[in-house]
């Protein structure tokens, strides 16, 4: 159990990197700025996978490790409580009114009619019990009571396996995916429609269900007074889907926390965001770029980040910069509010190789400027585009020019399978049961003994708490009253 508690701790120990350094698998705009803004660290993190902490080599040893740990503590101690539901119980202290809470009283019953009514009184009260004959002198009743105990225990040591294992299953037969998708557009359930997919080890890709889905509309409400302003609520993402190719077309009203179910998939709504939508043109007029570029939230109040990349112009262009949906300066540029009261995006101009023709993969939201020139106004000045709906801004040295369009919305949508979670959750409810077991179950043991004694029968009754419950001594004198209740013609003597 020592090992166990000190691998849990070191477990948590290990936890704290994800939770401080950023993990390229949540949100990889993050990762990518910390790495860039970090340049000496970054090579020694990423050795040491500190980018994904939770599917690293180390973390994943402690996991095991924990595992073992906690199979070897729940088998020994489950034989021992094998044989002690099989045991007796525990024969009598010689002096039972030594005990703590006991008490005593003659009655002129034979022993053996104060013991049966002993094994009646105690059946009752649901203890376990064993009659012992003392000979001539008469004889005691053993009982114990709470022995379920350990039972509640050990169901809860066992439910954290259940839950691990579940867990596990979730991570080797599932996967988790992540896509934005704007509203007015749609989304197909295959490989390449995903921003972000991380499958599970043993995963197949044939097992993805065939579904698609639009989204058609977008609604959520901003709290302009009170406690909450500034606050969004209320957000409902409008799909219209088929779970496979042909079949009937269905909508859904997507809720944060009430996901679409798909077969074996759920499809989850997890934030929301703006998409401006910029058009690139070169010199001569031709559209080298033009949509809605997605834009990530940096702030409460949904100043986002972007970056728009256009290789297709006569001379390869990107803009980087921020987009505020309430521009305020006040100390510096920044929004105010999150709804669309004041838009403005604010960008930097960039000229040269945007290294999209190495043929490796690069985040749409990160731009590598290791090749790449910033624009500059006349005499080298600064230059940014800093445009509202609608305006147009002509580039500098003939570059063509930028026209921000309008706004769009985003949806981030995520979609997984985790095949385990229903063992998961079955372990958190055994992880429940066995605590309520272990908190409420208060073991207890009372012993009645009768003998006779100067030609009367003494009662001895004597308790004893394992666990602290504070009220054995209630029980001893509630018992001890019922055994008092004698016959009509046996009344009890008091004992002094």
């Amino acid at each position: 159990m020592r090992t166990a508690l000190a691998l849990l701790l070191l477990l948590a120990l290990a936890a704290v990197p994800g939770s401080l350094i950023p993990q390229a698998d949540v949100d990889a705009l993050k990762a990518s700025q910390w790495q860039d803004n970090h340049p000496t660290l970054t090579p020694i993190y990423e050795k040491l996978g500190l980018f994904d902490v939770y599917a690293s080599p180390w973390f994943a040893a402690i996991y095991l490790l924990l595992t073992i740990s906690l199979v070897g503590c729940i088998i020994p101690r489950t034989k021992v409580y094998f044989r002690a539901m099989r045991a007796r119980p525990p024969k009598a202290p010689r002096h039972l009114t030594r005990l703590a809470d006991s008490a005593s009283y003659e009655t002129e019953e034979s022993p053996e009619e104060v013991l049966a009514r002993a094994e009646k009184v105690l059946g009752k009260r649901r203890f376990r019990r064993d009659r012992h004959d003392e000979g001539t002198e008469g004889g005691y009743v053993a009982s114990e009571r709470g022995y379920l105990r350990e039972a509640g225990n050990l169901v809860f040591h066992l439910s954290i396996l259940v839950v691990m294992a579940g867990v596990a299953a979730g991570s080797l037969f599932g996967y988790q995916g992540g896509v934005i998708v704007t509203v007015g557009n749609g989304f197909s359930n295959n490989l390449t429609q995903y921003d972000d997919f991380v499958p599970g080890s043993l995963y197949q890709q044939e097992w993805m269900e065939p579904f698609s889905f639009d989204v058609t509309d977008f609604e959520l409400e901003w709290l302009t007074s009170g406690a909450g302003a500034g606050q969004a609520r209320k957000f409902v993402s409008k799909l219209r889907y088929t779970e496979e190719p042909g079949a009937e077309e269905k909508t859904y009203d997507l809720r944060v926390n009430h996901p679409l179910t798909i077969g074996s998939t759920d499809v989850f709504l997890i934030g929301h965001g703006y998409a401006p939508v910029i058009t690139v043109k070169d010199p001569d007029g031709e559209v080298a770029y033009s949509g809605p570029t997605i834009f990530l939230p940096t702030d409460m109040n949904f100043r986002s980040f972007g970056v728009v990349k256009a290789p297709d112009a006569k001379t390869p262009l990107a803009l980087e910069g921020e987009f505020y949906p309430t521009y305020v300066f006040d100390d510096g540029p920044h929004s105010s509010f999150g709804d669309l009261l004041n838009p403005l995006v604010s960008m930097e101009v960039y000229t040269g190789d945007l290294g999209l023709d190495e043929g490796r993969s690069q985040s749409v939201y990160v731009l590598d400027k290791a090749r790449m020139t910033k624009v500059t106004g006349e005499g080298g000045k600064m230059f940014r585009v800093d445009m509202r709906p609608g305006d147009t801004v002509e580039l500098p040295d003939d570059l063509g020019s930028v026209t921000f369009e309008g706004v769009e919305r985003w949806n981030k949508i995520q979609i997984s399978q985790t095949p385990g979670k229903f063992v998961a959750l079955a372990g958190v409810v055994l992880a429940l049961l066995g605590l309520i077991g272990s908190l409420y179950v208060r073991p207890r043991r009372i012993w009645v003994r009768a003998r006779r004694v100067d030609g009367a029968t003494l009662v001895e009754i004597g308790g004893l708490d394992r666990s602290s419950g504070g009220d054995i001594a209630d029980e001893v004198e509630s018992i001890t009253a019922e055994l008092k209740a004698a016959p009509t013609g046996a009344a009890p003597k008091e004992q002094s």
